[in-house]
C-alpha cells in the first residue's frame, strides 16, 4: 500500500502509550477482574431480549450502532468486545480513517473511523469502540453509541444504494428498512484501507 504523507510524533505517541499502560495498570491493581471480565462479557447485551430464538438460516445476531450520523450493523460473531470509556493516543499525520490508538491488554489497537468510507467527514466525537476481529482484535471502530442487539432477517434487506457501488459496496450487505448500513464482517476486515503498518517511518 502506498504510504500516505504526513508527519507522525512517534516519541509523543509512545509516550503517551507507556503513560496508557500504566494507568491501565493502576486500574488493573484496584480492580477485581473476574467481575471486569464478566461486565465486559455482557456489554453486548445491551438491549438483548431476555431468551433469544433458535437462528434459522436467514437470520442473523446483529449489533446496532450509531457512528457520525449513520446507523450501522455488525453480525456480532465479529464484535469481540465492547470498550466503553477508551482513551485515544491520535497520530498527527495520520489519514482521517485512522482516529489513533488504544491499548487493549496491553496491546497496541488501532481504532478507525467508519464515516471516511463513505464519503463523508470523520467525526471528532467520543464513545464506546467494538473491538472487531475473529481469532484475535485486528481493529477498533469508534462509535457515538452502540444501541443494541438484534436479530435481522435477510429478507429484510433493501439493496444498497447505487451512490455506495464505488466507494464502500463490497462494505455493505444491504440496508434496513430503517436506513441502518449492514456491513459485511469478512470484507471489514479484508479492507486494506484498515491495514495500518504501524512504524515509526509513518502510517501506510
Amino acid at each position: 500500500m502506498p504510504k500516505r504523507e504526513g508527519i507522525i510524533d512517534w516519541d509523543k505517541a509512545r509516550a503517551r502509550l507507556e503513560a496508557l499502560e500504566r494507568a491501565s495498570d493502576a486500574r488493573d491493581a484496584f480492580t477485581d477482574e473476574a467481575a471486569r471480565d464478566a461486565l465486559d462479557a455482557r456489554a453486548l447485551a445491551l438491549a438483548r431480549p431476555p431468551e433469544l430464538p433458535v437462528l434459522p438460516g436467514s437470520q442473523r445476531e446483529v449489533v446496532r450502532f450509531q457512528a457520525a450520523g449513520q446507523s450501522y450493523a455488525l453480525e456480532s460473531r465479529f464484535i469481540l468486545e465492547v470498550m466503553r470509556a477508551p482513551e485515544f493516543t491520535p497520530l498527527p499525520g495520520a489519514p482521517p480513517l485512522l482516529r489513533g490508538l488504544t491499548l487493549l491488554r496491553g496491546e497496541v489497537l488501532p481504532v478507525v473511523e467508519l464515516a471516511p468510507l463513505f464519503g463523508r467527514p470523520a467525526s471528532q466525537g467520543t464513545g464506546p469502540v467494538l473491538v472487531v476481529g475473529t481469532a484475535r482484535a485486528e481493529l477498533g471502530l469508534r462509535t457515538d453509541e452502540v444501541m443494541e442487539v438484534a436479530l435481522l432477517t435477510g429478507t429484510e434487506l433493501l439493496p444498497a444504494p447505487p451512490s455506495l457501488e464505488e466507494e464502500a459496496g463490497a462494505l455493505v450487505s444491504g440496508v434496513s428498512p430503517d436506513g441502518t448500513l449492514v456491513l459485511e464482517g469478512e470484507a471489514l476486515l479484508g479492507d486494506e484501507r484498515l491495514v495500518f503498518e504501524l512504524s515509526e517511518e509513518g502510517v501506510a
